[in-house]
């Protein structure tokens, strides 16, 4: 019988990726049971990951499109504003679900060892499915609107990796403050909602002064709402946005890995 031992580590260590891969079967049944958990007993079931962002868009159309008359750059605001609201509804949905993923599954960190990252990675994971679903509005919209599209569309994988390294980074840190102050979960909720001012969801990156646009697309989501906007109307992709927020979205990937690693040695004490 093999036997496996534990030791406690010290300092800052990244995540086993050996390890991380040997239990990638569990990685899948996770991010499985989060998606039917989500929509069991539910009477439209997936329907709601295109329902939830297009209510919001119509809203916003009305009130910034039509009563703020929001410069859009050319662009209808249905679709300026669903373009921005796809990308971050996942963003913001991740956040507050990896946040919770340690702590709503406390029984089974207590019980059996297994990579606790695989908890916060499967709530990433999850959320997919409602970004796929949700593209078949956009392409209704730009067929509607008859929007052409250009090679640009072709950076678009580029940005979702980038949304994705954001995501998990932050998942990574709040998942494991989370478990150790539980005011986390409940602070997140008014968070996300700030922080969506603080993209250029409802207004373009355009309207923010010119002298501090630079410091403005430090936030990963400008670079990744731009460019999702660019890629999908046929304009140049807004590299000067893109870049920083990369740099941004690596160190943020990089250092979750490494905080989630350092304080992962307490999770079954407090959890």
């Amino acid at each position: 019988m093999q036997k496996t031992i534990l030791t406690a580590t010290r300092g800052w260590r990244m995540i086993d990726v050996k390890e991380f891969i040997q239990y990638k079967d569990l990685l899948y049944f996770l991010t499985i049971r989060s998606i039917k958990t989500k929509y069991a007993q539910s009477v439209l079931g997936v329907s709601w990951a295109i329902i939830q962002p297009l209510v919001t868009t119509i809203v916003f159309t009305i009130v910034f499109g039509r009563l703020a008359k929001v410069t859009t750059d050319g662009t209808p605001y249905i679709v300026f504003s669903f373009l921005a609201l796809w990308p971050w509804n996942y963003f913001s949905g991740m956040l507050q679900e990896s946040a919770n993923s340690l702590v709503s599954n406390a029984n089974l960190i207590t019980k059996v060892y297994f990579p606790r990252v695989i908890l916060p990675f499967a709530a990433v994971l999850s959320k997919l499915i409602d970004f796929a679903i949700a593209f078949v509005v956009v392409v209704v919209l730009l067929v509607y609107h008859k929007i052409h599209i250009n090679y640009t569309v072709l950076f678009i994988p580029l940005l979702l990796l980038q949304l994705i390294m954001a995501s998990i980074g932050i998942g990574l840190i709040l998942s494991a403050m989370a478990i150790q102050y539980r005011d986390v979960k409940y602070a997140l909720v008014f968070l996300v909602q700030l922080l969506m001012y603080a993209a250029p969801v409802v207004y373009s990156t355009n309207a923010v002064p010119e002298n501090l646009q630079t410091y403005y697309a430090v936030n990963p989501m400008v670079g990744v709402i731009e460019g999702f906007r660019a890629g999908f109307t046929g304009k140049d992709m807004p590299w000067h946005w893109i870049l920083p927020g990369m740099i941004t979205s690596s160190i943020l990937f990089v250092f979750g890995l490494f905080y989630f690693k350092k304080m992962e040695k307490n999770f079954a004490d407090v959890a």
